[in-house]
């Protein structure tokens, strides 16, 4: 899902980086004391539109053509999908309890809320497992192309002259490593010198539809009761495609889960219609303690990461998949496209950073053709090709009553992890008269088709709404329960 930088953009990125450079050189850092506490945080979904030009009355609007709307999530869930693939990686204190609200957004995705400076100041973060980075639009002067909004001063960004505790990470500093690796270079620095003053090099990172560049600061991360200090975040001055920034919840040494030293950490995603709802749900961090087992949860322990020369493979959690079953009939898929090999081919991850789960072609076919044995239902390939789904039936003449065969994806260990219809099907266009497989492959999409290669299935957030979700890091098993979502009270 990597894309190439705007070359337009980023050729602003001197100017920018030295407007940002002077702004921030004077910063210093204090300390803070904190004590261990329990954090939850609540998750919501990103929104990537403009609504104040969300005109109902507007027929001309292609952005309101359901269709449309579809065939991006799709088609963006596929590039997330070829990042994830071909991505390529460049050579504290734990709280007990941690809660902060999740929410959906009409993007596709879902936010949470932090508190980065001294004092603290707000911002939105996408929630993502498949990437380590935590980063933030940083500046007054942050620049945004292609992100659908008219003024990039509406963008919330964070401001390091207005904290007392924002500091620029020296080159030579260990935390400089853990983007760049430990042979990062530092020109002005001979030898092992530790009093280097030059700061570690810029970063740029790449998405699925975006990509994002900046440098890393030092920053205290402030929950309730609990404050993170010399937590690692990047300050980005320039975008593509991201008006917010990233909360990476990964295996990089960067990412918060690390950061913090969490045990685990839970969510569970509010079923999302692709619009901004005010309900939330609760991303849990898990600090200090023992870890047991969550009533009710099925477990299964996580394959192990590919040890081949892509390093990027080592920030996703590689789940398990041994089976797919439709209607209760086991798809027959290529062994080794479901067991990740040493470089990294095939095997099955989980990203909350993905919408529509993607399978690489040999297993979406099989598992497509198997609906499709079993539906009986005639296609729609007006609908398919408008939306960017497939397959998609015709289910009116039975007056929407006709079921659909259950889907099932099962573990190593034997744990079963059956989809709600909903999360798998879904009803398209103005009729509600077409139902679509709401799993993706890159046929039709891809910009060139090639051998599998990286995960072979990426969980996507569609089908783990209504699921509690936990990633038990101590005992590094991955936990699920069918559960609703929306908050009690």
């Amino acid at each position: 899902m990597a894309s190439s930088s705007p070359p337009k953009i980023f050729s602003l990125i001197s100017i920018i980086f030295t407007i940002f450079t002077s702004m921030v050189s004077s910063l210093i850092t204090t300390p803070n004391n904190n004590n261990n506490t329990t954090i939850t945080i609540p998750l919501s979904p990103l929104l990537f539109t403009n609504n104040k030009h969300n005109n109902n009355n507007n027929p001309n609007n292609p952005s309101l053509d359901p269709y449309q709307s579809l065939k991006l999530h799709a088609y963006a869930s596929i590039r997330r999908a070829h990042h994830l693939k071909h991505h390529k990686a460049k050579k504290t204190l734990s709280p007990s309890i941690i809660k902060t609200q999740v929410h959906p957004k009409s993007y596709g995705g879902y936010s949470i809320d932090l508190k980065f400076g001294t004092p603290p100041q707000t911002l939105p973060f996408i929630l993502d497992t498949g990437s380590s980075l935590v980063w933030l639009p940083c500046s007054s002067h942050y620049l945004c192309s292609k992100c659908n909004v008219d003024d990039n001063t509406k963008i919330s960004t964070f401001i390091p002259k207005k904290s007392s505790t924002s500091k620029l990470i020296g080159c030579k500093s260990p935390k400089c490593a853990w983007i760049f690796g430990a042979n990062v270079k530092c020109q002005n620095c001979q030898g092992k010198q530790s009093n280097c003053s030059q700061v570690c090099p810029a970063y740029t990172i790449q998405y699925g539809l975006g990509s994002t560049a900046g440098f890393l600061l030092s920053e205290n991360l402030n929950f309730p009761r609990k404050i993170v200090p010399d937590f690692l975040v990047g300050c980005s001055v320039l975008s593509a495609y991201q008006p917010a920034g990233i909360v990476g919840l990964g295996r990089g040494p960067e990412s918060l889960p690390r950061q913090m030293n969490l045990k685990k950490f839970s969510y569970c995603l509010l079923s999302h219609r692709f619009d901004d709802s005010r309900e939330t749900s609760n991303l849990v961090l898990h600090g200090s303690g023992a870890i047991g087992k969550t009533t009710g949860v099925s477990y299964t322990p996580y394959d192990k990461n590919p040890a081949g020369e892509n390093t990027a493979f080592g920030t996703y959690y590689y789940i398990p998949i041994r089976k797919v079953i439709v209607g209760g009939k086991h798809v027959k898929i290529p062994t080794n496209l479901l067991e990740p090999d040493s470089a990294g081919n095939g095997g099955s991850i989980v990203d909350s950073g993905t919408t529509f789960t993607f399978m690489e072609k040999p297993i979406f076919d099989a598992v497509a053709r198997e609906f499709e044995n079993q539906v009986k239902l005639s296609r729609n390939r007006v609908v398919e090709k408008r939306s960017g789904l497939s397959p998609c039936f015709n289910v009116v003449a039975n007056n929407k009553t006709t079921s659909f065969p259950s889907l099932t994806l099962q573990f190593r260990g034997g744990a079963k992890m059956t989809l709600p219809l909903s999360n798998y099907f879904s009803f398209v266009g103005a009729k509600s008269d077409v139902a679509c497989f709401t799993i993706v492959s890159d046929d039709g999409f891809a910009e060139t088709l090639s051998a599998a290669r990286g995960p072979a299935v990426i969980l996507g957030n569609y089908q783990q709404q209504n699921f509690y979700v936990e990633y038990d890091l101590e005992n590094e098993k991955f936990g699920f329960r069918h559960q609703s979502c929306k908050s009690s009270g």
